[in-house]
């Protein structure tokens, strides 16, 4: 995992944290996909206390953007852990949670939604 402005000489990455309720779908299809994404680097969680991977400080610390699936995500994550976004964008995609894992449609709806967010040609 790398942190905030980790960088080589002459690359600069981006660590993306992706969130949903149980990290079981959304976030890491999501994280897998950026992962070919070059300059980006990525990372899920879930906020739901039966998450798969449950949200820890850890993860807000090591990002540079978040994204979250949907609005109320965004609300609670600004509820559990205000102190640690400061300075750090958060995006809502709105994702519902009507797809499996790695999704075709899910992957598509995806894309659409973080090219114009990571800046991706």
């Amino acid at each position: 995992m790398t942190g905030a402005g980790f960088s080589l000489p002459g690359v600069r990455l981006t660590h993306v944290l992706f969130l949903c309720g149980k990290a079981r779908m959304r976030s890491p299809t999501t994280a897998d996909l950026v992962r070919t994404w070059p300059g980006i680097t990525s990372d899920f969680a879930g906020l739901s206390n039966d998450a798969d991977e449950r949200l820890g400080a850890e993860h807000l610390e090591a990002a540079d953007l978040i994204c979250v699936m949907e609005g109320r995500q965004a609300r609670r994550l600004q509820a559990l852990f205000p102190h640690l976004l400061r300075g750090k964008p958060v995006h809502v995609l709105n994702i519902p949670d009507r797809f499996s894992y790695g999704a075709a449609d899910l992957i598509a709806l995806l894309t659409a939604r973080l090219t114009p967010i990571l800046r991706r040609p």
